[in-house]
């Protein structure tokens, strides 16, 4: 069963019992022990990240994401659902890694997340579920990854576009979270939450609506596009947005402005 980046959840709720399938909550845990999908095992977002200054953004060891990942069950068969409780995220963040990872199963993402899940009525359950652990090993690839030497090497590109995913004030430096303010030269500015429809409870607005968007920014298709923000937490969710357009050469800067921001060698604008 082939399924597809961005999943409605009107599709889920007539498929929670779903062979192959792992549907994994990475919202809060307190969230998660009050109201959760049917099925769904909760993962924490730290096991996501290295945590480690100043790239705090940076993908996770290797041993840790494995353990984590195995812990809940994965195997090179599974589907993967992801969703969380704040606006696909977190949920993205995970499909990245996975992505890097080159899990051979479908990555999805939950249109809206627990917000348009249970506002829509959809079936909550509050017990928690347990995953039956395997034995894995993962091992990162290149596969949508970007770092500081490969974002330095490709300023100039024009086969290269930046797609900068945080506020407009943090874009511009007038509001900063690192030693230094501004973005990455020639980088565009499309904050990650555009994509999203508050009135439909973070579903994903129209796509051919954000293609457009897109494309008048010079995020097109023909190109490599890097996504980052200050974490590449944000940038996570713009990254599957491009995944769901259909853009088959994306990166995601794991370093972010969180590295860039902090060193003195890097170039700002």
């Amino acid at each position: 069963m082939s399924l597809p980046p961005l999943l409605d959840p009107e599709w889920l709720a007539d498929h929670l019992d779903a062979p192959d399938t792992l549907i994994i909550d990475v919202g809060r845990a307190s969230t998660y022990t009050q109201l959760h999908v049917p099925g769904a095992l909760h993962l924490e977002y730290t096991n996501l990240v290295s945590g480690e200054q100043p790239a705090v953004g940076e993908r996770p060891d290797r041993l840790r994401l494995s353990l984590a990942l195995c812990g809940l069950g994965l195997t090179p068969d599974t589907n993967v659902i992801a969703y969380d409780d704040e606006g696909g995220a977190n949920a993205a963040r995970l499909l990245w890694l996975l992505d890097n990872i080159g899990h051979p199963g479908s990555l999805s993402l939950l249109d809206g997340g627990l917000h348009a899940w249970a506002n829509d009525d959809f079936p909550l359950e509050t017990q928690p579920r347990v995953g039956q652990p395997t034995r894995c090993d993962i091992v990162y690839t290149e596969r949508g990854y970007a770092d500081l030497a490969y974002v330095s090497a490709h300023l100039d590109d024009p086969d290269v576009a930046l797609l900068d995913a945080r506020s407009e004030a943090e874009f511009h430096g007038t509001t900063r979270y690192s030693a230094r303010g501004g973005h990455i030269p020639g980088a565009v500015h499309y904050e990650w939450s555009q994509a999203l429809d508050g009135d439909r409870n973070v579903r994903t607005r129209d796509l051919d609506t954000l293609r457009a968007e897109l494309a008048a920014l010079g995020i097109t298709p023909d190109k490599e596009i890097i996504t980052y923000c200050q974490t590449h937490h944000r940038s996570s969710h713009s990254y599957w947005l491009l995944r769901a357009l259909g853009f088959r050469r994306v990166r995601g800067y794991a370093g972010s402005w969180a590295e860039w921001g902090n060193r003195d060698d890097c170039p700002i604008a």
